[in-house]
């Protein structure tokens, strides 16, 4: 009932948690290590002598951020972003290695050992001089501000707590320790006007929902699905990034759900509620993502080539069918859908040359398993990306795509010594024979036909 009442009286804002704090007044909360549990020893050295160097030096500087949300949720963080008063000027001069970057907003990277620390001054509101475009997005933001503005000026409130490691204290400005441990994802701020300065936040707060197990606040995630379009006026090089995280996280399956949900991979994936409302293709990416949590959580590498590769697939085999039914021949129509699969996907995200290179070679792999006679299994073993195309054909082989025949027979010719190797090899089948002799017999004009349309049809452009 009372509850009730205040909602009629107040508004429904006043039902919820503030997403400021009450009295900005009292300054924040010093939360001790007794409380918090969190002790210097586990951050990076490279992440302590930065602050204490700092220190030292007379500046505010504190470990920040998504590494002090991650050692509160005990998760290890990847890394450790460091914040100060300092300027990037004045950072530069208490390190002899580092150096400036940054166009939008200077940040200083401090070279320690094999560490690189991301080091940033407090970050002051935007004013009249902030550009921004038609849609309220944030383009240039070069202000410098205090401590407490710095704290307004992050997204969520989980990511507003700053780690003292000489004091071992937790700066709580907005109350984001009692939000994580009620499991809330909370803005600071209007959620509106937040997103629209900078709508990767919307990605950002499925990510951290799913990877966190948070409930995103009824606030905040009331705009999202009515915002998720502004998405497109990012650049696709921060959304690919963001796209990595978010993949890379540990928790890329439910983060791909939450995305789903949130109504957020239209702009991202366009094509992931066909893939996903077809039991194959559910099957496939679930296995994918799936086994790539696996290796993140072991502490093993990821490829993000085969991550994409993995989410693309679907698409690449339904146009690969299609071209193939209009009369192409099986590996140019597949190299056409390659590419044109990519093109399409690098509308919205910039996936790199390099990226797109590796993915291109595991799809393109996939035809020379079935070709099980002659040299050509010895050479497919020498590939460079055998390992990461072999992984792929399991994964197809787990999801019903092919016969499984086919990797029980690799998996043989790879544990086979010589002798048994070759008496595992098919005989060539009497299409591959007779282009053989055709490429042994010389044209009129002399030189070879090797290159022939038939010869690149057989897999010879490999």
């Amino acid at each position: 009932m009372i509850r009730k009442l205040i909602h009629r009286v107040f508004g429904p804002r006043a039902a919820t948690a503030p997403t400021t704090p009450a009295r900005p007044d009292d300054g924040p909360a010093l939360i001790p290590a007794a409380r918090h549990g969190i002790h210097r020893e586990r951050l990076s050295s490279g992440a302590r002598r930065t602050v204490e160097t700092l220190q030292q030096q007379g500046y505010k500087a504190y470990v920040v951020g998504g590494a002090v949300r991650d050692l509160l949720a005990d998760i290890t963080p990847k890394d450790f972003d460091v914040a100060t008063n300092a300027t990037p000027e004045q950072v530069r001069q208490c390190f002899r290695r580092s150096r400036i970057i940054g166009r939008r907003f200077q940040i200083v990277h401090v070279l320690m050992g094999a560490e690189t620390i991301e080091v940033a001054t407090f970050r002051g509101p935007h004013d009249d001089d902030t550009q921004t475009d038609a849609h309220g997005r944030v383009l240039r933001d070069n202000v410098f501000g205090t401590h407490a503005e710095d704290a307004a000026r992050r997204d969520f409130t989980v990511n507003a707590l700053y780690y003292d490691p000489v004091a071992e204290t937790i700066i709580d400005f907005h109350h984001g320790v009692a939000d994580l441990e009620q499991k809330t994802l909370r803005m600071i701020g209007d959620p509106v006007t937040r997103y629209r300065e900078d709508p990767v936040r919307m990605l950002r707060a499925a990510r951290l929902a799913a990877k966190l197990g948070l409930s995103i606040d009824p606030a905040a995630r009331r705009p999202i699905r009515e915002l998720a379009p502004l998405i497109e006026n990012v650049p696709p090089s921060r959304l690919f990034d963001e796209m990595l995280k978010l993949l890379s996280s540990g928790h890329a399956l439910r983060c791909l759900t939450q995305l789903r949900d949130e109504g957020l991979h239209h702009g991202l994936l366009p094509l992931l509620d066909v893939v996903l409302e077809q039991p194959q293709g559910e099957r496939f990416v679930e296995l994918a993502l799936d086994s790539t949590d696996r290796r993140v959580r072991e502490g093993k590498p990821i490829s993000p080539g085969f991550l994409f590769a993995t989410l693309l697939w679907q698409q690449t085999v339904a146009r690969w069918q299609k071209l193939q039914a209009a009369g192409e021949r099986p590996i140019p129509a597949l190299f056409v859908a390659m590419d044109e699969v990519l093109d399409t996907q690098a509308e919205s995200l910039a996936i790199t040359r390099r990226i797109a290179g590796d993915i291109k070679e595991i799809w393109a792999l996939q035809p020379r398993f079935e070709q099980r006679s002659g040299k050509r299994p010895y050479a497919l073993l020498e590939h460079q990306r055998f390992r990461a195309a072999w992984d792929f054909l399991q994964l197809r082989s787990e999801a019903g795509e092919i016969d499984s025949e086919i990797v029980s027979w690799w998996e043989a010719f790879m544990d086979a010594d010589g002798e048994s190797r070759a008496a595992l090899l098919q005989p060539p089948r009497a299409d591959e024979v007779k282009k053989r002799r055709r490429r042994k017999r010389k044209p009129a004009g002399g030189g070879s036909d090797a290159a022939t349309p038939a010869a690149v049809d057989a897999g010879e452009a490999y």
